[in-house]
């Protein structure tokens, strides 16, 4: 063809051939050459090509089903150390970061004004008990009237009251370890003065953790009190293990959840309390679980879909999932044991294109 278009030219170009004449010959070549290049125009469709892709068989497997909440560890016990009166710090004994045994003294107020006054009703009672003394004798000659007596009588029981009274306002200007614990950080120095409102340090049990962590409304019957749960902690892969000892007796309105607490015995330096832990809750086993890999899945608004190979064709179908893992998934209905799932190349299949298996995966 382009050897008689040359030949044309060079005879134009010559004046021997007429410029209407080559026109009519570009006209009658046209239409042979786009009938002759039309087949493989055609051919480059994509939707007759066959489309390579992976698939996988589904097979029937066991799974555990498990789910992961978040938690949060606590101090089994933890108390903010605070005064029980207004006064001046005379004495401190806060080790922090260490170990205090409970009774301990840890913060001593200033009580000289209460042990002075503590000294007068003990010489008040000193002074009318030996005078109770003397009337007893004298009470059984007929010596004082029984009215003198009894008012004496009632007179050392009232000094009596206030020596208690006087000694229990000095046992508040002591601050005493509630039981054995690690001392935190403190936050007062010696002269300090502080009130019932001034806390003074945090003491913590160091022998056991809390483990607090909420759970979905529809797993609430799965956390029971003595059921065993999984945790781990942020930068430790190590699995820990905790002990539900009870459950909040109803659901939060606000979160549809239910909140439960788990002990943790046998502290490691590893949990430190206030931290986050992943929490995992194993539901149950399903022995015939069909599972395939999550690439699978092909959301839609209102369902899941998944590609078939039928027969060397597309066929998408409806399932309905269940239990998600890492990398696989749940198919509850929609499919059978034995077929087969597309697995790569989904965006770019219709419905009833060709498809070739290049593997299959395990």
């Amino acid at each position: 063809m382009k050897k008689y278009a040359n030949h044309f030219i060079n005879q134009l170009w010559v004046g021997k051939i007429s410029l209407f004449t080559l026109l009519a010959v570009i006209i009658a070549v046209t239409p042979a050459c786009m009938k002759k290049a039309g087949p493989a125009e055609k051919g480059a469709r994509p939707g007759s090509q066959t489309l390579v892709v992976e698939g996988v068989i589904a097979k029937v497997k066991p799974v555990v089903q498990n789910i992961q909440v978040s938690g949060t560890l606590k101090s089994f016990e933890e108390t903010v150390l605070m005064p029980e009166v207004v006064g001046r710090v005379v004495s401190i004994n806060l080790p922090e970061g260490r170990f205090v045994k409970s009774g301990t003294l840890l913060v001593k107020l200033f009580d000289g004004d209460l042990q002075a006054q503590l000294n007068k009703y003990q010489t008040q009672l000193q002074i009318a008990t030996q005078t109770l003394n003397r009337q007893t004798e004298l009470l059984k000659v007929s010596g004082i009237s029984q009215s003198d007596y009894d008012q004496t009588q009632l007179q050392v029981a009232s000094i009596k009251n206030d020596i208690e009274l006087t000694k229990a306002e000095i046992r508040k200007t002591e601050v005493i370890a509630p039981y054995d614990g690690i001392i935190g950080l403190r936050n007062i120095s010696i002269g300090a003065q502080v009130s019932p409102s001034t806390p003074l340090a945090v003491i913590r049990e160091q022998d056991k953790l809390k483990l607090d962590f909420s759970v979905p409304e529809k797993y609430s019957q799965v956390v029971k009190a003595g059921s065993k749960v999984l945790f781990s902690v942020q930068g430790n892969d190590k699995k820990f293990e905790a002990v539900v000892m009870a459950t909040e007796q109803g659901i939060e309105t606000a979160t549809r959840n239910l909140r439960a607490r788990a002990v943790v015995d046998g502290k490691s330096k590893d949990l430190i309390p206030g931290a986050f832990a992943n929490v995992e809750l194993t539901l149950g086993e399903d022995k015939k679980a069909i599972m395939l890999p999550t690439q699978c899945i092909i959301p839609q608004d209102q369902s899941n879909k998944v590609i078939l190979v039928k027969q060397g064709k597309a066929r998408f179908v409806d399932v309905q999932t269940g239990t998600r893992l890492s990398s696989d998934i749940e198919i509850t209905r929609g499919i059978n044991e034995g077929d087969t799932v597309v697995v790569t190349g989904i965006l770019f299949i219709k419905p009833g294109s060709a498809l070739k298996l290049s593997r299959i995966q395990n």
